[in-house]
């Protein structure tokens, strides 16, 4: 049997007693009550009504009940408004039975037995609805979430690290700029008298590499002093 149909099979074998009970007691209560208001001078359809206004009031205050209770209401007074609906509903539908007995004890048993067991059937489904639920697992914190480690920007301007002098610029005071940033800077300004047929300019330079006027006036001076410079 597919799943889908054996949860089926397995709900209606659990409900299905409790509706059918809840079924015919109900009709049971319906017709004492009907007839008594026939009795009593409610004729016609009007019976039907007065009929199905108690039983339908039972289970109303039933499901008003459990809403209550899913809603974590709390009651103001000693009783709430749903519990005491509920009770004048059991008192009338019991009085009603009643009244169409016989005045023994087992006519009183026997005509309240469909609506105590109406009312039983109710509180029932009741109760089910009302069960508590499994919590749902709580959902992962952030911090059990591994963050991605962050991955380092590569730049393609190598670091301005200067270097020791290597003697080859007697008219520097200092340290020069290191080798791979005058490498960087040659073929920048390689490809710029490539594609413009002149020198680059310091500003060009220093837009470029991203760097110092200064530092872009130390690049110029050393490719200009170098061999292979522009």
């Amino acid at each position: 049997m597919p799943a889908p149909l054996s949860r089926l099979a397995v709900r209606l074998a659990d409900t299905g007693p409790v509706l059918v009970l809840a079924a015919i007691a109900g009709a049971g209560s319906f017709t004492h009550i009907r007839d008594t208001a026939a009795a009593s001078g409610q004729t016609g359809w009007m019976s039907w009504a007065v009929a199905v206004c108690v039983d339908l009031t039972c289970v109303m205050a039933a499901r008003e009940r459990q809403r209550d209770k899913k809603a974590g209401r709390m009651r103001r007074g000693w009783i709430s408004w749903p519990t005491l609906v509920l009770v004048a509903g059991i008192v009338l539908s019991l009085a009603a039975n009643l009244h169409q007995a016989d005045p023994t004890l087992w006519g009183w048993l026997t005509a309240a037995t469909p609506a105590g067991a109406f009312l039983v059937a109710v509180s029932m489904l009741e109760r089910r609805a009302s069960g508590p639920r499994p919590n749902p697992s709580p959902a992962p914190s952030s911090s059990a979430v591994p963050s991605p480690s962050p991955v380092a920007a590569s730049s393609s301007v190598p670091a301005l690290v200067p270097s020791e002098p290597d003697g080859r610029d007697g008219n520097q005071d200092g340290p020069g700029p290191s080798p791979a940033l005058v490498d960087y800077a040659r073929r920048v300004a390689d490809e710029h008298h490539a594609k413009h047929g002149k020198p680059i300019t310091r500003d060009l330079l220093r837009a470029r590499l991203g760097v110092s006027n200064q530092l872009a006036s130390d690049l110029l001076r050393t490719l200009r002093t170098t061999p292979d410079a522009l």
